[in-house]
């Protein structure tokens, strides 16, 4: 633990954006197993499901949680798969 205050503090701060960061990207791996599955079942779902993954990789790269180039990638790579299936 460190003896200097701002470095105590730059310490809790960053296990609270560790956590948020974390929880983000769980969040964001949840609608992308969702976009998967609704893709593997058929049907119009998969649509729906492509956007909301794509709002929600838009707004991890807006946050700063995702490099951009990552979500461009991510969003590419699942647009892909939905052309493909259909």
């Amino acid at each position: 633990m460190p003896n200097i205050k701002s470095a105590k503090k730059r310490v809790l701060i960053s296990k609270m954006e560790n956590a948020r960061n974390r929880a983000a990207k769980t969040a964001l791996k949840t609608k992308i197993k969702k976009f998967d599955a609704a893709l593997a079942a058929g049907g119009d779902a998969s649509k729906s499901a492509l956007g909301d993954a794509v709002s929600a990789i838009d707004k991890a790269a807006a946050k700063g949680v995702l490099h951009k180039n990552t979500a461009a990638r991510k969003k590419s790579q699942m647009a892909k798969k939905l052309n493909q299936a259909n």
